[in-house]
């Protein structure tokens, strides 16, 4: 199985396309997939093994991502890796470019500056090849992720300050 560990509990790899290579994955402790290949859905594969599935799929069309799509794969992998003792494997059917992208938005995500984790999946995962276009799009992600935390915090800010104008006008 082209399976790479970038992390203790992240692997990035290739497709699995058999029960064979499933077992494998599953007896690796694998307990989440991110599914990035458009080609092959791993559900009905994972089944038996308890193993869940996000089919993320997307083209290698070395075209621009929407953030939606690496939203999908943040939110399941994080609500994986809140739990002790998961783990996810990020794949596509190479290994080369889908999880690779898909990797460095969960790193990213999680607080690693871009340059580190694209450092570690190369280093780790020889044959990844960060495409430019695939880049830009994790860092418009991670750009959008960000203003709608800053986002979060100024509306919550508003209605903190809102709330004591109202108090205020109530005690005059």
């Amino acid at each position: 199985m082209d399976m790479t560990w970038v992390t203790e509990r992240i692997a990035v790899g290739g497709a699995i396309w058999s029960d064979v290579n499933m077992q494998e994955v599953a007896r690796s402790g694998v307990t989440h997939i991110i599914d990035m290949q458009i080609e092959f859905d791993d559900t009905e594969l994972a089944r038996p093994y308890g193993v869940e599935v996000l089919w993320n799929g997307t083209d290698d069309d070395f075209q621009p991502k929407p953030p939606e799509l690496f939203q999908r794969g943040v939110e399941f992998a994080r609500a994986a890796l809140d739990v002790d003792e998961t783990k996810v494997y990020i794949h596509c059917a190479a290994g080369v470019h889908r999880a690779a992208m898909m990797a460095l938005a969960l790193l990213g995500s999680l607080g690693w500056e871009l340059d580190d984790a694209m450092e570690l999946i190369q280093g780790r995962r020889p044959v990844v090849d960060f495409a430019d276009v695939y880049v830009h799009s994790v860092k418009n992600f991670l750009r959008r992720q960000e203003l709608s935390r800053g986002a979060g915090k100024a509306s919550d800010s508003d209605s903190r300050e809102n709330g004591s104008r109202l108090k205020s006008r109530n005690r005059s």
